[in-house]
């Protein structure tokens, strides 16, 4: 069994033959294989989108996706919620001496399988190698680049009292597949992640409205967590009907075995909006016209409230604020 050591850190041979059969091999395009300490890409046309992200998930590897398909997802979705259009993406690499040469590759092709199909490339990165017991297999830094060709405010500056929120789908689907997948938590689940990229959801939705307010692709802290990011400083409040949520009957079980809520549990692969409420059942559907917002629906909207507050009406018909999470929820969850 061939095994990453601190050879593989040196610079040496050993260093320029990972490069060489693993990255070169799964990631070669005209911009890496200028093989210089920098790419040099084409003067971009457009407002530049710059967005760099790290993924430490545990596991690595996990149904509906892995550790390298996740971060070439969030970072392009990082991009595509601004408007961006994602052209290029660079990789850096701390791996844990042990790690299995084809762990390794097996990531590196999911890195690259992903990126193709999302119409993007790995123009530069980086390797370094810690001494076993310092890291946790493999860690991946992301710089994702886009440009951005269209003048949409997606800031949430514009949001007003009637708009529309709106999800893409069923939420808490990839923190409740990773926790299923901890050697610990000994649940028998079919639940798989929603680990996805979004850059063509959303270019169907910008395509068809220009009254998108706010696009956000729903990671960490969860929806809730999300939504009070976005009412800070806007002088208005949001209600849900807890009732119109897509949650998935088995996410859902386990969060009441385990004591957590789905409204902050991390999804990769689902969108909030929030729209004119003239334009939202367009948006709707446009959205379910698309795989991955099949399930799109408009689950609250927002209100006339200064408080900046995020108020879920329940199924029982009383209401409850919903605050920004606290704590440690789902610790190593991208």
């Amino acid at each position: 069994m061939e095994i990453i050591t601190l050879s593989h850190g040196e610079g040496g041979k050993s260093t320029h033959e990972i490069i060489n059969k693993i990255f070169y091999k799964h990631f070669s395009n005209e911009i890496l294989m200028q093989q210089g300490d920098s790419s040099i890409v084409k003067e971009l046309n457009g407002k530049i989108a710059v967005t760099t992200d790290s993924y430490v998930i545990n596991p690595i590897f996990f149904p509906g996706g892995d550790i390298g398909k996740l971060s070439i997802c969030g970072t392009i979705n990082d991009l595509a919620v601004s408007g961006a259009t994602p052209l290029y993406i660079t990789v850096g690499f701390i791996l844990e001496e042990g790690l299995k040469l084809s762990d390794l590759e097996r990531i590196v092709t999911s890195m690259s399988e992903t990126a193709k199909v999302c119409g993007v490339k790995i123009i530069a990165g980086d390797t370094k190698v810690v001494e076993k017991g310092r890291g946790d297999r493999l860690y991946i830094n992301t710089t994702g680049i886009g440009i951005i060709k269209n003048d949409f405010n997606l800031t949430g500056t514009n949001i007003k009292p009637g708009d529309k929120v709106i999800v893409s789908g069923t939420l808490g689907d990839h923190g409740i597949t990773i926790l299923c997948q901890r050697t610990e938590l000994n649940f028998d689940s079919q639940i798989k992640s929603d680990c996805n990229s979004l850059h063509l959801l959303i270019e169907d939705i910008l395509k068809v409205s220009k009254e998108v307010k706010f696009i956000r692709d729903i990671t960490r802290g969860g929806l809730a967590t999300n939504l009070n990011e976005i009412l800070q400083e806007k002088q208005v409040s949001v209600v849900l009907k807890e009732k119109s949520i897509p949650i998935k009957n088995e996410v859902e079980a386990v969060c009441e075995i385990l004591g957590l809520d789905p409204l902050y549990i991390a999804n990769e692969g689902k969108l909030v909006l929030i729209v004119s409420s003239e334009d939202a059942d367009n948006i709707i559907k446009v959205m379910r016209n698309n795989p991955l917002g099949k399930d799109a629906t408009i689950i609250g909207e927002v209100i006339r409230d200064s408080t900046e507050q995020v108020y879920l009406k329940t199924a029982i018909n009383g209401t409850r604020i919903l605050g920004m999470a606290e704590g440690e929820i789902i610790p190593r969850i991208c």
